[in-house]
Protein backbone atom coordinates (compact mmCIF):
# COMPACT_ATOMS: atom_id res chain seq x y z
CA UNK A 1 0.00 0.00 0.00
CA UNK A 2 1.36 3.51 -0.84
CA UNK A 3 1.86 6.20 1.70
CA UNK A 4 -0.93 9.01 1.80
CA UNK A 5 -1.08 11.85 4.12
CA UNK A 6 -4.17 13.70 5.15
CA UNK A 7 -4.82 17.07 3.11
CA UNK A 8 -5.82 18.74 5.70
CA UNK A 9 -2.45 18.50 7.85
CA UNK A 10 -0.07 19.99 4.78
CA UNK A 11 2.38 22.29 5.69
CA UNK A 12 3.52 25.32 4.14
CA UNK A 13 6.08 27.07 6.33
CA UNK A 14 9.79 26.82 5.83
CA UNK A 15 12.62 27.24 7.37
CA UNK A 16 14.67 30.44 7.91
CA UNK A 17 17.57 29.01 5.65
CA UNK A 18 15.45 27.96 2.63
CA UNK A 19 14.91 24.15 4.20
CA UNK A 20 11.81 22.86 4.35
CA UNK A 21 10.09 23.07 8.32
CA UNK A 22 9.16 18.89 9.45
CA UNK A 23 6.42 17.11 7.88
CA UNK A 24 3.64 15.42 8.96
CA UNK A 25 4.21 11.60 9.18
CA UNK A 26 2.57 9.73 6.41
CA UNK A 27 -0.49 7.49 7.14
CA UNK A 28 1.10 3.69 6.37
CA UNK A 29 0.15 0.41 6.54
CA UNK A 30 0.86 -1.71 9.80
CA UNK A 31 3.00 -3.87 7.58
CA UNK A 32 5.09 -1.35 5.34
CA UNK A 33 5.75 0.68 8.57
CA UNK A 34 7.52 -2.14 10.30
CA UNK A 35 9.33 -2.88 6.74
CA UNK A 36 10.49 0.19 7.13
CA UNK A 37 11.26 0.52 11.31
CA UNK A 38 13.35 -3.01 10.46
CA UNK A 39 15.14 -1.15 7.67
CA UNK A 40 16.39 1.75 9.42
CA UNK A 41 17.45 -0.42 12.14
CA UNK A 42 19.55 -3.10 10.32
CA UNK A 43 20.92 0.57 8.30
CA UNK A 44 21.39 1.96 11.81
CA UNK A 45 23.53 -0.97 12.75
CA UNK A 46 25.56 -1.01 9.79
CA UNK A 47 26.44 2.59 10.20
CA UNK A 48 28.03 1.97 13.81
CA UNK A 49 29.77 -0.84 12.83
CA UNK A 50 31.44 0.86 10.03
CA UNK A 51 32.21 3.87 11.66
CA UNK A 52 33.61 1.90 14.96
CA UNK A 53 35.99 0.61 12.61
CA UNK A 54 36.31 4.00 10.76
CA UNK A 55 37.35 5.53 14.27
CA UNK A 56 39.71 3.38 15.18
CA UNK A 57 42.13 3.24 11.86
CA UNK A 58 41.46 7.14 11.68
CA UNK A 59 42.49 8.11 15.17
CA UNK A 60 45.41 6.20 15.32
CA UNK A 61 46.86 6.68 11.75
CA UNK A 62 46.05 10.67 12.48
CA UNK A 63 48.01 10.55 16.03
CA UNK A 64 51.07 8.79 14.17
CA UNK A 65 50.42 11.52 11.44
CA UNK A 66 49.91 14.29 13.67
CA UNK A 67 47.30 15.13 10.92
CA UNK A 68 44.59 17.36 12.91
CA UNK A 69 41.90 16.85 9.90
CA UNK A 70 42.41 12.33 10.12
CA UNK A 71 42.02 13.08 13.72
CA UNK A 72 39.19 15.04 12.73
CA UNK A 73 37.43 13.21 10.80
CA UNK A 74 37.95 9.73 12.98
CA UNK A 75 35.99 11.93 15.73
CA UNK A 76 33.17 12.66 13.27
CA UNK A 77 32.84 9.02 12.79
CA UNK A 78 32.83 8.70 16.51
CA UNK A 79 29.81 11.11 16.39
CA UNK A 80 28.13 9.45 13.95
CA UNK A 81 28.21 5.90 16.15
CA UNK A 82 26.46 8.34 18.89
CA UNK A 83 24.20 9.66 16.32
CA UNK A 84 23.55 6.39 15.09
CA UNK A 85 22.98 4.91 18.42
CA UNK A 86 20.20 7.46 19.53
CA UNK A 87 18.60 6.25 16.22
CA UNK A 88 18.64 3.01 17.36
CA UNK A 89 17.43 4.24 21.09
CA UNK A 90 14.75 5.63 19.51
CA UNK A 91 13.56 2.53 17.00
CA UNK A 92 13.66 0.14 19.88
CA UNK A 93 10.55 1.51 21.28
CA UNK A 94 7.28 0.56 20.46
CA UNK A 95 6.22 4.30 20.29
CA UNK A 96 9.55 5.49 18.60
CA UNK A 97 8.16 8.89 17.79
CA UNK A 98 7.63 9.30 21.16
CA UNK A 99 11.78 9.59 21.49
CA UNK A 100 11.88 12.23 18.41
CA UNK A 101 12.91 14.82 19.90
CA UNK A 102 15.59 13.60 21.97
CA UNK A 103 17.10 12.13 19.60
CA UNK A 104 17.55 15.19 17.80
CA UNK A 105 19.48 16.78 20.58
CA UNK A 106 21.90 14.16 21.16
CA UNK A 107 22.62 14.27 17.03
CA UNK A 108 23.14 18.11 17.48
CA UNK A 109 25.32 17.98 20.30
CA UNK A 110 27.40 15.54 18.93
CA UNK A 111 27.81 18.10 16.04
CA UNK A 112 28.52 20.55 18.14
CA UNK A 113 31.16 18.97 20.28
CA UNK A 114 32.52 17.96 16.85
CA UNK A 115 33.43 21.38 15.73
CA UNK A 116 34.78 22.58 18.65
CA UNK A 117 37.31 20.50 19.29
CA UNK A 118 38.72 20.40 15.39
CA UNK A 119 38.48 23.95 15.46
CA UNK A 120 40.58 24.28 18.54
CA UNK A 121 43.14 21.73 17.41
CA UNK A 122 43.44 23.10 13.77
CA UNK A 123 43.85 26.72 14.86
CA UNK A 124 46.88 25.45 17.30
CA UNK A 125 48.38 23.92 13.93
CA UNK A 126 48.27 26.94 11.97
CA UNK A 127 50.07 28.31 14.70
CA UNK A 128 52.61 26.19 14.81
CA UNK A 129 51.69 23.37 15.87
CA UNK A 130 53.77 19.85 14.63
CA UNK A 131 52.54 19.76 10.85
CA UNK A 132 50.95 16.24 9.79
CA UNK A 133 53.10 13.87 8.26
CA UNK A 134 52.23 11.42 5.06
CA UNK A 135 49.57 8.79 5.81
CA UNK A 136 49.03 5.56 3.57
CA UNK A 137 45.93 4.61 5.66
CA UNK A 138 44.46 7.69 5.88
CA UNK A 139 43.94 8.27 2.01
CA UNK A 140 42.76 4.97 1.38
CA UNK A 141 40.44 4.55 4.44
CA UNK A 142 38.89 8.51 2.64
CA UNK A 143 38.72 6.82 -0.29
CA UNK A 144 36.71 3.82 0.44
CA UNK A 145 34.32 5.92 2.66
CA UNK A 146 33.29 8.17 -0.30
CA UNK A 147 31.98 4.67 -1.85
CA UNK A 148 30.54 3.33 1.35
CA UNK A 149 28.86 6.20 3.31
CA UNK A 150 26.80 7.50 0.21
CA UNK A 151 25.00 4.11 -0.33
CA UNK A 152 24.44 3.93 3.91
CA UNK A 153 23.32 7.45 3.56
CA UNK A 154 20.90 7.42 0.76
CA UNK A 155 19.05 3.72 1.74
CA UNK A 156 18.70 5.44 5.28
CA UNK A 157 17.40 8.85 4.56
CA UNK A 158 14.84 6.91 1.54
CA UNK A 159 13.23 4.68 4.52
CA UNK A 160 12.98 7.68 6.97
CA UNK A 161 11.52 9.81 4.67
CA UNK A 162 8.93 7.11 3.76
CA UNK A 163 8.42 6.26 7.67
CA UNK A 164 8.39 9.85 8.48
CA UNK A 165 11.30 10.15 10.49
CA UNK A 166 12.97 13.54 11.82
CA UNK A 167 16.01 11.86 13.72
CA UNK A 168 16.47 8.75 10.62
CA UNK A 169 16.60 11.50 8.13
CA UNK A 170 18.98 13.96 10.49
CA UNK A 171 20.79 10.57 10.90
CA UNK A 172 21.26 9.99 7.05
CA UNK A 173 22.46 13.33 6.56
CA UNK A 174 25.34 12.80 9.38
CA UNK A 175 26.17 9.80 7.42
CA UNK A 176 26.40 11.74 4.27
CA UNK A 177 28.22 14.62 5.89
CA UNK A 178 30.89 11.86 6.39
CA UNK A 179 31.02 11.28 2.29
CA UNK A 180 32.03 15.18 1.71
CA UNK A 181 34.53 15.16 5.07
CA UNK A 182 35.73 11.74 3.26
CA UNK A 183 36.75 13.98 -0.24
CA UNK A 184 37.99 17.05 2.33
CA UNK A 185 40.43 14.54 4.00
CA UNK A 186 41.65 12.95 0.72
CA UNK A 187 42.33 16.24 -0.79
CA UNK A 188 43.85 17.57 1.93
CA UNK A 189 46.33 14.26 3.00
CA UNK A 190 47.08 14.15 -0.99
CA UNK A 191 48.23 17.70 -0.69
CA UNK A 192 50.12 17.53 2.11
CA UNK A 193 52.01 14.62 1.02
CA UNK A 194 52.49 15.45 -2.76
CA UNK A 195 53.27 18.87 -2.43
CA UNK A 196 54.37 19.71 1.16
CA UNK A 197 51.17 21.98 1.67
CA UNK A 198 51.33 21.43 5.54
CA UNK A 199 48.45 24.19 5.81
CA UNK A 200 46.00 21.64 4.11
CA UNK A 201 45.68 19.53 6.68
CA UNK A 202 44.60 22.06 9.13
CA UNK A 203 42.22 24.19 6.73
CA UNK A 204 40.51 20.57 5.71
CA UNK A 205 39.91 20.18 9.32
CA UNK A 206 38.24 23.35 9.93
CA UNK A 207 35.96 22.77 7.03
CA UNK A 208 35.10 19.62 8.55
CA UNK A 209 34.04 21.79 11.71
CA UNK A 210 31.93 24.41 9.32
CA UNK A 211 29.99 21.62 8.08
CA UNK A 212 29.37 20.30 11.70
CA UNK A 213 28.04 22.91 13.09
CA UNK A 214 25.93 23.87 9.96
CA UNK A 215 24.43 20.24 10.34
CA UNK A 216 24.05 20.61 14.28
CA UNK A 217 22.03 23.87 13.79
CA UNK A 218 19.66 21.67 11.47
CA UNK A 219 19.36 19.09 13.77
CA UNK A 220 18.56 21.15 16.90
CA UNK A 221 15.74 22.33 15.21
CA UNK A 222 14.16 19.03 13.37
CA UNK A 223 14.91 20.29 10.21
CA UNK A 224 15.27 17.56 7.62
CA UNK A 225 15.41 18.03 4.18
CA UNK A 226 18.96 17.11 1.88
Amino acid sequence: MTAETSPTSTSTSTCADGCCAAEPAPILAPDRRAALTRRVRLLVGATITYNVVEAVIAISAGTIASSTALIGFGLDSVVEVASATAVAWQFSAKDHEARERVALRVIALSFFALALYVTVESVRALLGAQAADHSTVGMVLAAVSLVVMPVLSRAQRKAGRELGSTSAVADSKQTLLCTWLSAVLLAGLVLNSTLGWWWADPLAALVIAAVAVKEGREAWRGDHCC
